[in-house]
């Protein structure tokens, strides 16, 4: 397990991550642990309020599984390779912007367990310390070369793609589980794509394993995306990071919901499910605690987590033409963690 990396080792855990080899888990710390110190430096700015609220979500903590990914990436060639710190810094970065503007879009009070940036200053200043660390990430990328600002900036323009569609939201005649699924694959899926790309990258891998590595990512980060949206439905806990059934409340559509609004099923259960789901935000106690029970037994819940199954079966074919190893193994073990998470 790596200890002290990211906020608390609690959190890589939760990760699911079985390193199998003591050596490949001491690489990979190394690496997370210059990744932390190069982000603190890059975070910094002259201007004190810009310091202050650029490292407000880094101080909170975090898994850092982009990092991570990118660490493991570069297994498969030379992880001591040294743009392989400043690429995985690059992909934090990008990361954090990201979170920035999301909170802004969601007008989310909280993030990481601490009030946001957007409610500590303003939207205005969220916005803009977003654009800062977007910055601060092309400027790295500039001095590992043109292939990387190229894939920064294309992986870029998918998130921003990815945010579009979500806030538009389908338009007639499109699938709605299509459409979400879409909005995955360009807002999760494309940086974890892009995390595992540079770590083969810069870690000099063969071209054949750094596809192989880019493919599992954007797959992976399909489940990843996935499973914490059955976990919302289905912890009893705060396992997933937020409370049950907060997607719910909000009005998030998420998959499981999607499911249960495109079925047809006649039994009680489900048509109750779908007069309550058909009315949006589900805000008031007795209809959501009713709501969250039904969507737990539901033929819906079932669906989704065998389409969350499915991602992970996908991604571990994507790793074939890897070598056999303990890295290899190591990002199976996250097939198989993402696949038992959510049953």
């Amino acid at each position: 397990m790596v200890e002290g990396v990211g906020g608390t080792a609690d959190g890589m855990t939760a990760l699911g991550l079985d390193f199998v080899d003591e050596q490949v888990e001491a690489s990979v710390t190394r690496v997370l642990t210059a990744v932390e110190a190069q982000l603190l430096s890059n975070v910094t700015s002259a201007d004190p309020l810009v310091t202050e609220a650029a490292r407000h979500l880094l101080d909170a903590g975090g898994k850092r599984f982009r990092p991570l990914l990118v660490a493991l990436g570069a297994q498969f060639g030379d992880p001591d390779a040294p743009q392989v710190v400043p690429a995985a810094v690059v992909i934090e970065l990008t990361h954090l912007a990201t979170l920035y503007h999301d909170d802004v879009m969601d007008e989310a009070p909280v993030r990481r367990g601490t009030p946001s940036a957007n409610l500590r200053w303003t939207n205005s200043v969220a916005i803009l310390v977003g654009d800062f660390l977007f910055a601060r990430a092309a400027d790295i990328a500039a001095d590992l070369g043109t292939e990387a600002v190229r894939l920064q900036a294309r992986t870029f323009a998918r998130l921003v793609h990815g945010q579009i569609a979500e806030t538009v939201g389908p338009r007639d005649g499109v699938d709605p589980v299509a459409h979400y699924l879409e909005v995955i694959a360009e807002k999760t899926g494309s940086l974890i794509a892009t995390s595992l790309r540079f770590g083969g990258m810069f870690g000099g891998a063969p071209a054949e394993y750094t596809e192989a590595l880019a493919g599992y990512g954007e797959t992976i980060g399909m489940a990843f995306q996935l499973s914490d949206d059955l976990l919302d439905i289905a912890s009893e806990s705060v396992q997933s990071g937020k409370t049950p059934g907060t997607d719910l409340r909000e009005g998030v559509p998420t998959l499981p919901v999607l499911y249960a609004l495109a079925a047809d099923d006649g039994d009680a259960a489900s048509v109750r499910l779908r007069e309550i789901l058909a009315q949006g935000p589900v805000t008031d106690d007795a209809l959501h605690a009713e709501a969250l029970g039904l969507l737990r037994e539901s033929p819906a819940m079932k669906r989704a987590s065998e389409t969350v199954r499915s991602y992970t079966e996908e991604a571990r074919a994507r790793l074939a033409p890897l070598p056999d190893g303990a890295p290899r193994r190591a990002l199976e073990s996250l097939c198989d963690f993402m696949a038992d998470r959510t049953g």
